[in-house]
């Protein structure tokens, strides 16, 4: 079918004409280091910057997304390099990925990041994401295929004021490059590699078990039990005034943890292990809780803290098939307190062939409540949380992953996977209700008690261990907690703990839209064939930070039972009809590579690993109550949250596609208000005689032709017919926009046949950027991209006159429309 590209953008563009402009400053969020420094801040809107990326997503929209590596250079460099990233103006290199092999990406060779002409980053890629380069390059700021399961990251931030450029020595295959792109470089500072960072590299380091912000003035906690019968609802009303909650910490004692799951870890015979643990120093006593295989019988180890004998950890007969056991010695309190870490060590007492060890919690006593205060999950998967942890063991006798089970009671289990998912937490700030999710995937695990560690996320899979959340959440007035049990199973015997702080500047911010509230949007469905999965649609303006997913697929066994990773997620700001992230597998996305594959240990696919903002939670076969094959991951997007204006649709497919049949279930962490913060001012029909007589549209050596493609995306198999122009000379036109404006974004509908389009940018004659595209397409040719104008070149105006000046060299600068969007600044009304 094929369209009139007016009738279609009318549609895609997704801001009324008498839209009323909303709240938002042409401001940034914070930069560089601050990204990290700065996590009680999320809640501030970023009107002042977008966040695109590059990749190697396939321009035909079929599956060859890196295999062969046909997309995965922009253009071949004279030195044969491969151009992966190249921006102009200013910005910040967010989030890096790649995957070649499952184990190595050794074969991409040297990757090099110039910043404003200046190399900050060269040397081989491999090393880079195993820690070698050093600080700030070190896990978890980087990880390898052992990290990820088969993915290599690179978190840190790396801002810059004029230009950005990667390229590595030998085409990738798959990658992606993660960006924000501000309108003006106020308060940015080119990335120094001198700078170590070590006070983020810290706080990352406690991911999943210490709150990553920094302590709020003056908290109070507030605690309730939890007895919700079925089909009931229990609600606590918080502490009134502005205010914002710091922490929610639910334990439910009667949910079990899920039974069956994979880990790798290490034996030793005669010998022991050591390692340092933090705990806290005003414990009144420290619990340690050691996971071994116990189809190993009678393992005995001493074990000893602060080089003082602290018990025993003994495993009993041999189980037949193996399974897993969890020892647990309490440690006294004369031998921890008053110390922030202590030494831990095991020595080797007897066995019936040897001890083995694959992961150690640990819990410090405090107010007579066991709070989780280190975890360290070993083995040859985690060489980089076991370094930071002075990890040692002697004798060592074996090494890899394996899968059991717990012994547990079948009914339990299922009474507790439906408390998991049928319990919901819903949170009202202010008299709207933001939040409203499962229990279980909210806190990261929507398949069953999961140990879940995220940077502001977790659950405690121990012995009432706890469901804890560290999203900051602002309220100007009042707030009100609920637990509503929709599971038919009745919850007894729990607890919920909500700390709030108080917070003089959230009431001003929320009203004036500076300040999002949060939310947690949650949906579960059949995947419709042909139709992407909806992680999020929302209007208005905010800042989406990630995601938590439960995949329980639907193909039978003799295929690719795991194929609808397959998908790919794209995401669209402000009604945009092109993905300003296209990405190249769910996996990929997920940050992981080749099916979360351990590729170290016999190419296990579905292979759980965490990372402080990536990771696999767990993977379900029939065994455990799946019909198929299930997995569970997240994706958070701290340093490339994704802010919008005015609405955003954040999707990905299942399967190539979206042809794979699946339940899918998502909830989306994000925070906005319902008001848009840009509004369309004007357009300018570049095919349209009469509109470009309106606008004083001038093109010299201008060329004309009717163009029938497609959008990139969801849209790249319909037709869409319209003008599109093309030029080397100067476009001049003037647009109206609103006098109260805090900046603006030209939005341009083109031909993206010709790749690296390049046009100096000028507001009434002042020079305000270049805009630069070196994205192309001949399979897709309409693309949609933004440029935005800082409010320093058209503040108090209610008209400004545009020049595009495409730079010598380049391709002919095209366009079909241009629309003109006001950034607004006025007072949103209060609500109740």
């Amino acid at each position: 079918m094929i369209v009139v590209l007016g009738l279609v953008l009318a549609l895609v563009v997704g801001v009324p004409a008498g839209a009323a402009p909303a709240p938002g400053a042409s401001d940034k969020g914070p930069v560089g280091w601050d990204v990290y420094r700065s996590i009680d801040g999320l809640a501030r809107m970023r009107p002042g910057e977008q966040v695109k990326q590059f990749s190697s997503f396939d321009r035909a929209g079929n599956n060859d997304d890196g295999f062969v590596g046909t997309y995965s250079c922009l253009r071949e460099e004279a030195n044969g390099d491969c151009l992966l990233a190249d921006a102009r103006g200013p910005g910040e290199v967010s989030s890096i990925w790649f995957t070649y092999e499952s184990t190595s990406v050794a074969a991409i060779g040297r990757i090099k990041i110039e910043l404003d002409g200046k190399v900050v980053l060269q040397g081989s890629l491999q090393d880079i994401v195993n820690g070698a380069q050093g600080a700030p390059f070190v896990w978890p700021l980087v990880g390898n295929s052992a990290d990820t399961m088969g993915g290599a990251a690179i978190k840190v931030p790396m801002p810059y004021t004029t230009s950005m450029r990667i390229t590595t020595e030998n085409n990738p295959h798959f990658y992606h490059v993660t960006y924000r792109q501000f309108a003006d470089a106020a308060g940015v500072r080119t990335f120094n590699p001198a700078d170590k960072a070590t006070d983020v590299i810290q706080r990352l380091r406690g991911f999943g078990v210490r709150d990553p912000k920094p302590a709020a003035p003056g908290a109070r906690v507030q605690s309730a039990a939890v007895d919700v019968p079925a089909g009931s609802a229990a609600s606590i009303p918080l502490p009134s005034g502005a205010r914002r909650i710091t922490q929610l910490n639910l334990r439910l004692p009667q949910v079990i943890a899920a039974p069956g799951l994979s880990d790798d870890g290490r034996a030793y015979g005669a010998g022991g292990s050591s390692f340092t643990a933090t705990v806290a120093p005003e414990n009144d006593g420290v619990r340690i809780t050691r996971r071994v295989d116990a189809g190993i019988g009678e393992q005995r180890a001493d074990l000893l803290v602060g080089g003082r004998p602290a018990g025993q950890f003994y495993s009993g007969p041999a189980r037949a098939g193996g399974g897993w056991l969890d020892q647990v010695v309490e440690v006294p309190a004369d031998l921890t307190r008053n110390r922030s870490q202590v030494q831990v060590a095991t020595r080797f007492v007897s066995s019936a062939e040897d001890v083995n060890e694959f992961r150690y919690e640990v819990h410090s006593k405090v107010g007579g409540q066991w709070v989780r205060t280190d975890v360290l999950d070993l083995g040859h998967n985690h060489p980089n949380e076991e370094a930071v942890h002075g990890y040692r063991v002697d004798g060592e006798r074996w090494a890899g992953l394996r899968r059991f089970r717990y012994p547990a009671d079948p009914g339990q289990a299922t009474a507790s996977e439906a408390v998991l998912e049928g319990l919901r937490l819903r949170l009202t700030f202010d008299g709207q209700t933001t939040v409203d999710a499962p229990v279980g995937e909210f806190f990261g695990s929507g398949l069953g008690k999961y140990a879940s560690r995220t940077l502001l996320h977790a659950i405690d899979t121990t012995e009432n261990g706890a469901f804890t959340a560290w999203w900051p959440m602002p309220y100007a007035r009042s707030a009100v907690a609920e637990l509503v049990n929709t599971s038919g199973v009745p919850v007894t015997g729990g607890s919920l703990e909500v700390t709030s702080a108080p917070d003089s500047g959230v009431a001003a911010g929320l009203r004036d839209g500076t300040l999002g509230y949060f939310h947690a949007t949650h949906h579960r469905a059949a995947t419709v064939s042909g139709q992407d999965w909806n992680f999020l649609t929302a209007q208005g303006r905010g800042v989406f930070y990630g995601v938590t997913s439960s995949m329980r697929g639907g193909i039978p066994p003799g295929q690719n039972q795991l194929n609808y990773l397959e998908g790919d997620e794209r995401m669209y700001p402000n009604g945009s009809a092109s993905p300003a992230i296209h990405g190249t597998g769910s996996e990929d996305f997920y940050e992981s590579g080749w099916y979360f594959q351990d590729g170290r240990d016999g190419g296990v696919e579905g292979v759980p690993y965490a990372m402080p903002q990536a990771g696999l939670v767990s993977r379900e076969d029939a065994s455990d109550g799946c019909q198929y094959v299930c997995l569970n991951a997240y994706r958070l997007m701290i340093g490339d949250g994704v802010p919008f204006g005015n609405g955003i649709e954040f999707d990905i497919e299942h399967g190539d596609r979206s042809s794979m049949p699946a339940d899918y279930s998502s909830t989306a962490y994000w925070y906005g208000q319902s008001t848009p913060s840009m509004s369309q001012s004007d357009v300018v029909e570049v095919g349209d005689d009469a509109s470009r007589s309106q606008h004083g549209y001038s093109a010299p050596g201008e060329t004309r032709e009717s163009l029938t493609s497609t959008f990139e995306g969801k849209r790249d198999r319909t037709p869409v017919t319209g003008t599109t122009t093309a030029t080397t000379q100067p476009v001049t036109f003037t647009a109206r926009v609103d006098q109260s404006n805090g900046g603006l974004r030209l939005h341009r509908v083109s031909d993206q046949a010709q790749a690296f389009q390049h046009a100096r940018v000028f507001v009434n004659d002042r020079l305000v950027g270049e805009w630069y595209q070196p994205l192309g397409n001949t399979h897709s040719r309409w693309l949609e991209d933004s440029f935005d104008i800082p409010a320093s070149a058209t503040a108090g105006q209610t008209s400004v006159r545009v020049r595009l000046e495409p730079v010598a060299g380049a391709p002919a600068w095209s366009a079909s429309r241009y629309t003109v969007f006001s950034q607004g600044a006025p007072t949103q009304p209060a609500q109740d």
